[in-house]
């Protein structure tokens, strides 16, 4: 992929776990490229990070979450990365956490570990700052540099021509701005200095993050923005022309959006080339209305927004599958999705083989907050970790016994029980098939 500037709010942890995951889920869905996660308790005290935060977040988003940590163990970052996150961001405290740094650099790799760098020219130079922060990025196993600071001063050019031609490692700018107008100003400025674009050599993309404590901003509005200031960013572009698709009367084409993740049919709309501009444009699903002859955007009265995840045309170019991420309800009558009124119907098996683990393990999760006396679920809750783990190993060793036999059914019956008790773990470590997937996925 093109080099291009990266969008990254920041979340901070004193806005409270709800509030974070709603905000994370925000930006994921209006076009940010990434995400920090910002505790000052962490950096001002030490303390450990909020890893069922991390969690949390990386549960709920799509995009790589960034966490600033002012750690002091490998086991530290190793329990971040664990948690989900991309990059460790750590402030250091001379050789105290360096060892940690080195052995998280070569355990995950530099990539995932990067310095922080807040300078302050009243008491070091400015040269004694970059030399410090190149020393730790070269000698010390950091993969890159998040900087912090005023840098729409002087020195901006100079720290920036520094950074660019010597280290040759990823950077992030933090902005603490809202204005996208500033934010232009200060990738302008970047980009005359070398800063975003120089010859790095393999060093990667160097990026620019915006630090945002003000209010939400939608991230693709001032991607739009940037575009037109000429400043590279990674928005949505169609493959194909408005001019190749096939349309039906009054210019139209007709478009199915569908849940990214569940698959569900939520709506039969049109677009015309005015609805689909700005569909690309603000990453919203907007449609066109036959009986009002005007365009209307899913979600502008109610909340109720689609964010685009793909679209995709069909092999006759006469039709457009949307995959989306659905806020509330797709239906004016309040149902999740427009197709609820059934017909005919033939019995059949539709179970989903993943969607049956989700849901025994949603039962487990709501044994767990809500406990129903004679649950054994409860009973297993109740009696604690070491409990849990020796029905664990029972029922392990119930499946080698069972795969002894020719007959798989006694097998089938004790790898059931074995899943419904490694469950019951997952719960109680706060595990969840979503984290089991994704490291499945990333071994494969």
């Amino acid at each position: 992929m093109k080099d291009y500037i990266k969008l990254i709010p920041q979340l901070s942890g004193e806005s409270g776990l709800e509030k974070i995951q709603e905000t994370a889920v925000y930006y994921d869905n209006c076009g940010a490229d990434e995400l920090f996660y910002y505790d000052a308790k962490s950096f001002a005290e030490g303390e450990e990070e909020d890893v069922k935060t991390i969690q949390a977040i990386c549960r709920n988003v799509d995009i790589p979450l960034n966490v600033f940590a002012k750690v002091k163990r490998f086991e530290d970052v190793k329990k971040m990365i664990y948690a989900g996150a991309k990059r460790v961001i750590i402030k250091t405290d001379g050789q105290d956490n360096l060892d940690a740094v080195r052995e998280a650099s070569e355990r995950f790799g530099a990539d995932r570990v990067y310095l922080y760098m807040e300078y302050d020219t009243e008491h070091v130079s400015l040269e004694e700052s970059l030399i410090r922060a190149r020393t730790a990025v070269e000698e010390e196993g950091f993969g890159g540099l998040v900087l912090a600071g005023d840098y729409m001063d002087e020195d901006y050019a100079k720290t920036a021509d520094f950074l660019a031609v010597k280290m040759r490692v990823p950077v992030f700018i933090m902005a603490e701005t809202t204005d996208a107008a500033v934010v232009a100003d200060l990738l302008k400025m970047s980009m005359e200095s070398g800063l975003i674009f120089a010859d790095r050599g393999e060093a990667g993309d160097i990026t620019a993050g915006t630090n945002h404590f003000l209010k939400q901003i939608d991230c693709m509005e001032m991607k739009q923005y940037l575009k037109e200031q000429k400043l590279p960013v990674n928005t949505f572009e169609s493959a194909i022309c408005f001019e190749d698709f096939k349309l039906i009367s009054f210019g139209i084409i007709p478009v199915f959006a569908e849940d990214y993740k569940t698959t569900a049919v939520l709506k039969l709309a049109y677009k015309t080339r005015e609805s689909f501009e700005k569909t690309v444009a603000t990453g919203k699903m907007t449609y066109y209305s036959r009986s009002r002859q005007e365009l209307w955007t899913e979600g502008e009265t109610s909340g109720h927004f689609q964010y685009v995840k793909s679209l995709t045309l069909d092999c006759d170019n006469d039709t457009i599958l949307a995959k989306v991420a659905q806020v509330g309800a797709a239906c004016h009558t309040g149902n999740y999705t427009c197709f609820f009124k059934e017909l005919v119907r033939k019995e059949y098996d539709d179970r989903n083989p993943l969607a049956v683990f989700e849901d025994v393990f949603a039962t487990i999760l709501d044994r767990k907050e809500h406990p129903k006396e004679g649950s054994y679920t409860n009973y297993l809750f109740d009696k604690g970790i070491d409990k849990i783990l020796k029905k664990v190993g029972e029922e392990a060793t119930e499946i080698v016994i069972a795969a002894k036999n020719p007959d798989s059914e006694e097998l089938k019956y004790e790898i059931c029980d074995f899943l419904y008790h490694v469950m019951v773990l997952m719960a109680e470590r706060d595990i969840t098939w979503k984290d089991i997937t994704d490291e499945l996925a990333q071994r494969h």
